[in-house]
């Protein structure tokens, strides 16, 4: 890390870490050299790619590729225990309009429960920050996937109202080149 480059020196966890949006994510959040970072996701190869590309490129940075499901709130629970995270960024998503259109009840359980699990675990474990990685297609939604996203945000700011300990932030991306949904 050179001295123009700032160090947060927080403790970093990234939901959906293997994802085209939390891998780039984690990129951009290790150039900043975070205390310690951990990297969530489902995928198994996913996760070993960017835990790959970490090795790689930031050997000296303390982290953990973890194996998990945010729709799997005991597991949340034990993952933010163990890693105990100040700043939480949340890309954990199924993102792809046809396939959540074709697949509603698998984009309830992860679009919104799943954001609700992690920001549970959040509440629970003093996280100073969660930012909920959202979509331009949660405004005014026409479709299963942006109703999802747009439930997700008001699951966010309706704790960010109530939370004393910890802060809700929504970010909306519009499409993402090569992103895989």
């Amino acid at each position: 890390v050179t001295s123009a480059e700032p160090s947060y020196g927080a403790a970093v966890l990234i939901t959906g870490a293997g994802g085209t949006i939390g891998a780039e994510l984690s990129r951009q959040i290790a150039a900043h050299a975070p205390a310690h970072i951990s990297l969530l996701d489902n995928g198994e190869h996913a996760l070993y790619r960017i835990d790959l590309e970490f090795a790689e490129n930031w050997p000296e940075l303390s982290r953990r590729a973890i194996l998990g499901d945010v729709r799997d709130a005991e597991r949340l629970a034990v993952v933010f225990a163990r890693e105990q995270p100040e700043l939480v960024f949340h890309a954990a998503a199924f993102k792809h309009v046809p396939m959540v259109e074709g697949n509603p009840n698998e984009g309830v359980l992860t679009n919104v429960m799943g954001t609700a699990n992690v920001a549970q675990a959040c509440q629970s474990a003093d996280v100073r920050v969660m930012v909920q990685i959202s979509t331009d297609k949660a405004v005014n939604p026409t479709s299963v996937m942006g109703a999802t996203k747009r439930i997700a945000e008001m699951i966010c700011q309706g704790l960010s109202l109530s939370s004393s300990n910890c802060r809700f932030v929504t970010v909306r991306f519009g499409n993402v080149l090569g992103s895989t949904g």
